[in-house]
């Protein structure tokens, strides 16, 4: 098996998969990508749709999607080319003229661009969208080529339409909302200057009036001249026309409109001739800076990103952050599905999990829920192994949203510093999840004493915020000491077992004992006796109260409604057998090992698809009310029954630490993206990242996926690939060298960047065994342990070779 077999019907790999090529653009959705830096973001899909934001993308949309727009993907990042003599134009990113016929099409989405080629009418033509890591703005590179033995005379048109503020409020309130447009022409700078008058920043729904202006302005320019510009939309398209045929295209000739009112759009035109078999070079560059600002251009550095040159400079400076990000981590071993993923793509799109948490999406339109707490901690785990920095700031800014009793907030958006105090029963635990996670990576434990503010009053240490985390979750317990489910746990759905305070989550249960376990090495390290001996007595009466009250008899209940009766159980009619409940049985080592080794036998031979593990099993197909939205949830989707991707790899995680390899490995290939797309028609969503779900064969649909980028299914598959099958397993006291991988794999080679240091690993598998090193040496000297005390070794490198058996 190699790269070419893990194309399909549009796309494919590049060879060194870090790039996916579409080379045919009727896919069966929009297939997206992401380009960003700390504050400014964009969501680009092959096709030139997508929007953009700064820092929130409900609070401070800066360009407008319209959702479930027809035709789909609707409006975009546009540049028309229009052939003065013939006077045909035609899109460069395809749509929206994609009923032309076109000579050739290809996008390529890379790490943090986009690259688009098409050829039409004699050109060449190569759009692409990034955005620099260091100017809020996005930049659409043009390169034309005339293909001709003859000059061509043209005219380009790049437009997108403007939100500048409140998404949600652009979306239901337009019509008010269209009276506080601004925009003018700098003819001094040859830039569209756009801002808003108005700007809704309220914290709920409320007929008060927000009295605020956005706080910010957008430029708009091209690297050539323009020679003509709109700033009303309505100017610009025409009556009863769209963005394939705007009427200003098809005169040739600009409105110069500027506004004070009505929908906005930035729209510019350039005229230019190129010679026979000659190239033109230029770009439309987007901006956003502050109002406050004394010199917004200088800010954005407007001149020098009017040169093409300055923008060339600034991708290739992109492209080299992404080779350092994805350096840290790489392999060859025989499965290239593995390969791409790890030494790419699940990287990367842990990267993009980390910084649009499952806010700013295609599917995730960034508009009612914000950022979760849980997110905030859970997605530390890709970006921590290449940028510990950004995680450590990340954990201060979080704990902002943590009361002084150890509760926190459940989400909150960012601009508005305000979020929802649901009381779902996990929420709290995933901080001393993450502290831990940051400290086995980076060993900086001067973090636990920087001193942060609660939501509330007061402030404390990072280490305090850990005690007091978990302090809260067993302090919010029933009387027999099983977790209050309140509205919920990770499975959302699950959000009318316990409202009357009552009902217990036995997930819960064993995540809060995986989370208490997790922690002992922390107290142990800091000293702190009394928490520790706290813990451990807290942990083990946990453990024996789950056992004694939780036990199926083939599986672990999934939780208690407020009356006592259970959920995920054999005697019920519906929702027998919850995943989670047994694959954390397992991983919070609480259930003894024929229990453990008899519930994952259990999800084997009851929630087993082609395309992993089901969440449950039977699906609900009557409405419980008295359970909450699962029963609701349409059988073999969502929370019901589907192959939900984030539960499915804390399974595959599961069976590769209870040592059952083949089944852990069977699990997590089938979930590779290449492998569960097989079907891509069926599947629809990119065949490169992972999806939320994907339809299990409890529905008619079964195969297809859906909310894809925006899951936790990324970080925990590009740990359990790293941790777990290549084997570089993280503590406080360094990284132990232990590979789970299927029989068949004669030997790997690996890279990890662990503290600084260079781990290079040969694993050689002769005997065909699954795990178990028997012999390593590092630096060609037998090693004593596969333990690697890294700050023993005063080397930036080492070479280790290991051999199973």
């Amino acid at each position: 098996m190699n790269v070419n077999d893990l194309s399909n019907a549009y796309g494919r790999f590049s060879d060194d998969y870090r790039e996916y090529v579409i080379s045919n653009p009727r896919a069966p959705r929009p297939w997206f990508n992401y380009m960003w830096n700390d504050d400014y973001a964009g969501l680009v899909s092959h096709t030139g749709g997508g929007f953009s934001f700064l820092t929130c993308p409900r609070d401070n949309r800066v360009t407008r999607m319209r959702y479930n727009a027809l035709p789909w993907d609707r409006p975009g990042r546009y540049v028309l080319l229009k052939d003065v003599e013939s006077g045909e134009w035609w899109s460069l990113s395809w749509q929206p003229t994609g009923d032309l016929d076109y000579d050739h099409y290809e996008c390529r989405h890379g790490q943090g661009y986009t690259k688009i080629t098409t050829e039409r009418r004699g050109v060449r033509a190569t759009l692409t969208y990034f955005v620099p890591l260091d100017v809020n703005a996005e930049v659409w590179r043009v390169s034309l080529e005339n293909l001709t033995d003859k000059p061509r005379s043209f005219e380009l048109y790049a437009f997108t339409e403007l939100v500048m503020g409140n998404a949600l409020n652009d979306l239901i309130n337009q019509a008010n909302d269209k009276h506080f447009s601004d925009i003018r022409y700098d003819r001094s700078r040859d830039t569209i200057v756009a801002t808003r008058r108005y700007w809704v920043l309220n914290k709920k729904a409320s007929v008060a009036q927000s009295n605020l202006a956005w706080e910010n302005v957008a430029y708009f320019t091209l690297t050539d001249k323009p020679t003509g510009f709109d700033g009303s939309l309505d100017a610009f398209i025409g009556r009863w026309r769209s963005e394939a045929n705007p009427i200003a295209v098809e005169r040739g000739v600009m409105g110069d409109t500027e506004i004070d009112a009505g929908e906005p759009v930035v729209a510019l035109q350039t005229k230019f001739l190129i010679a026979p078999q000659e190239k033109k070079d230029l770009a439309a560059i987007l901006g956003v800076a502050s109002k406050d600002s004394s010199d917004p251009y200088a800010d954005l550095d407007w001149s020098a990103l009017r040169k093409v040159e300055t923008l060339d400079a600034k991708l290739a400076a992109l492209k080299a952050d992404w080779d350092d990000r994805l350096g840290r981590v790489r392999c060859e071993t025989p499965d290239p599905a593995f390969d791409a993923m790890i030494n790419v793509w699940n990287h990367y799109q842990a990267a993009v999990t980390f910084d649009m948490a499952r806010n700013a999406g295609y599917y995730h339109g960034g508009l009612l829920f914000g950022t979760g707490m849980r997110d905030q901690f859970q997605d530390i785990l890709g970006v921590v192994m290449s940028r510990p920095e950004r995680v450590r700031a990340r954990i201060l800014n979080a704990l902002r949203y943590q009361f002084a009793d150890g509760s926190t907030l459940h989400n909150f958006f960012k601009m508005i510093d305000h979020g929802e105090r649901t009381h779902h029963s996990d929420t709290p635990l995933w901080i001393p999840f993450g502290v831990v996670e940051y400290l086995n990576e980076t060993g900086d434990f001067s973090v636990l004493d920087e001193r942060v503010p609660f939501h509330d009053e007061g402030e404390s240490s990072v280490y305090d915020r850990v005690v007091r985390a978990l302090d809260f979750a067993y302090s919010a317990t029933t009387e027999r000491g099983l977790p209050k489910i309140m509205t919920g746990d990770w499975n959302d759905t699950l959000d009318y077992v316990g409202p009357k305070g009552k009902g217990e989550t036995v997930w819960g249960a064993f995540f809060l004992a995986y989370v208490t376990r997790k922690s002992f090495p922390l107290f142990e390290k800091r000293g702190d006796k009394e928490s520790l001996a706290r813990m451990r007595d807290a942990y083990d009466r946990l453990a024996a109260t789950i056992e004694k009250q939780c036990w199926d008899g083939d599986w672990y209940v999934r939780a208690f409604k407020d009356d006592g009766e259970s959920i995920g159980s054999k005697n019920r009619e519906q929702g027998q057998l919850f995943l989670n409940a047994q694959s954390f049985a397992v991983l919070s080592g609480v259930a003894p090992p024929d229990r453990a080794k008899r519930a994952l036998e259990s999800c084997v031979e009851r929630l087993t698809t082609p395309y992993g593990m089901k969440i449950c099993d039977p699906a609900f197909r009557k409405v419980e009310d008295d359970v909450g939205l699962i029963s609701r949830c349409v059988p073999g989707k969502k929370e019901n029954g589907a192959v939900f991707n984030h539960a499915s790899a804390w399974f595959a995680l599961a069976a590769l630490e209870a040592g059952d390899v083949e089944t852990g490995w069977s699990v997590y290939k089938k979930m590779l993206p290449p492998n569960s797309s097989s079907d891509v028609d069926r599947y629809e969503i990119e065949p490169y990242v992972y999806s939320e779900y994907v339809t299990s064969p409890e529905h008619p649909t079964a195969n297809q996926a859906s909310h894809s980028w925006l899951t936790g299914s990324a970080v925990w598959m590009l740990r359990t690939g790293v941790d777990r099958i290549l084997g570089f397993k993280t503590s406080f006291d360094g990284v132990t060298i232990d590979p789970h991988i299927p029989r068949d794999w004669r030997g790997f080679t690996a890279t990890r960047v662990f503290r600084g240091v260079t781990l290079t690993l040969r694993v050689e598998n002769p005997n065909g065994v699954e795990r178990g090193v028997a012999r390593m040496t590092i630096d060609g000297e037998p090693a004593e342990s596969n333990v690697i005390a890294i700050d023993a070794y005063e080397k930036n490198a080492l070479y280790i070779e290991a051999t199973l058996g």
